[in-house]
């Protein structure tokens, strides 16, 4: 009598999820030790230090997707940005 396995597709993808499990729970392991140590400081948020920017160039006359374009963020960031100043394109 020998072992017939079906559905080799699930016993994969079982594999698959246990292995990117502990993928992850070695990364949060390496992230708690770097701030333990002082090295992780996360991603720097670029959209809110361009925020400035952003308002500058709207009120220079460019719109909203040339300002995009020229700092390197969304729109969506841009809209932030011109909210947050009080202005509405």
């Amino acid at each position: 009598m020998a072992l017939r396995i079906l559905n080799f597709g699930g016993v994969f993808a079982a594999f698959a999820q246990f292995e990117l499990e502990i993928m992850k729970e070695r990364q949060r392991e390496g992230i708690a030790d770097a701030k333990a140590a002082g090295r992780y400081k996360g991603r720097k948020p670029t959209a809110r230090a361009k925020a400035a920017d952003a308002v500058r160039l709207f009120k220079e006359g460019q719109r909203v997707s040339q300002v995009a374009v020229a700092l390197g963020i969304g729109r969506a960031s841009v809209y932030r940005a011109l909210e947050g100043a009080g202005l509405r394109p």
